[in-house]
């Protein structure tokens, strides 16, 4: 099945058009279309709020880093400013996805 997001208005993909996308390309009506992104979403972010890495086959992970405190510095200013220890989200693309990005085919 193929997905087409020519007919995107803007440059950014949004769950908004996702949504037209299923409705418009599968077929489900825009309710359960709007649902069906929201439990996606839903999903992944509540994996990644209780700590668990997130692996979407072919696309890539999701994972929770923790970073220390460490000092830091106001650029403006030149003062120090400590910044508190946090977990953030990084996102490491696949090969499969680096690939299609770099416009390989599969058998380069």
């Amino acid at each position: 099945m193929d997905f087409s997001v020519e007919s995107l208005e803007t440059p950014a993909l949004t769950k908004a058009h996702l949504a037209d996308l299923l409705f418009e390309q599968i077929g489900l009506n825009k309710r359960e279309s709007k649902d069906m992104i929201d439990a996606f979403f839903e999903l992944i972010s509540g994996s990644l709020v209780d700590g668990t890495d997130v692996k979407v086959s072919g696309f890539g992970n999701f994972q929770i880093r923790t970073k220390s405190p460490r000092p830091g510095r106001n650029p403006r200013t030149g003062e120090a400013i400590p910044i508190k220890a946090r977990r953030v989200v990084t996102f490491h693309a696949s090969h499969k996805l680096k690939d299609q990005i770099q416009g390989k085919s599969p058998g380069d």
